[in-house]
């Protein structure tokens, strides 16, 4: 399957291409946008395969991850999109698209998440009408916040390798 490319007024939701690969290293090697994330900055390599996973699960799910852009410069901002990670936590959420988002610190406090995460909504329910899920740390408000503009709402608590995470749903 070929991913779509999606338009906002300000963005671009396009697939991930190999040479956004120096610009989402240096976004997942900071500890600022990690911190609620894992909390471990990811090496290189776990960026490589990160980014081509999350291209490469269109073909299975039909669903999968973007590269985020400024419309205008065509500046790198961050990924965000759906997945099914097999997280084995309780509640099994393979059940239903995953959602996600990171973004490097430029595109912060401008209301980028929100303008992210409604379009690959917008693209979701057009597309695969259904339920989907998030997981957020409880510390990290910001993405509470963008999660719950898009029609998230708490579900229930889960654990991620040993780390409390707040578990949202949306469309149930």
């Amino acid at each position: 399957m070929t991913p779509p490319t999606l338009t906002t007024d300000r963005l671009i939701l396009r697939p991930f291409e190999e040479g956004d690969f120096p610009h989402a290293a240096a976004m997942w090697g900071d500890v600022d946008v990690v911190r609620y994330i894992g909390g471990v900055i990811r090496s290189p390599q776990d960026v490589w395969f990160a980014s081509v996973r999350g291209r490469g699960m269109w073909d299975i799910k039909g669903f999968g991850y973007w590269t985020v852009v400024d419309r205008d410069t065509g500046a790198f901002l961050g990924e965000a999109g759906f997945s099914d990670f097999k997280r084995g936590i309780d509640p099994d959420l393979s059940q239903w698209p995953e959602a996600g988002w990171a973004f490097g610190r430029a595109s912060w406090g401008r209301g980028i998440g929100s303008e992210v995460v409604r379009a690959m909504h917008a693209w979701l329910d057009q597309n695969m009408a259904g339920p989907s899920v998030c997981i957020i740390d409880d510390a990290n408000s910001a993405s509470r916040k963008v999660a719950e503009k898009a029609g998230y709402q708490f579900w229930t608590l889960s654990s991620l390798r040993g780390h409390p995470v707040n578990v949202y749903q949306r469309g149930f």
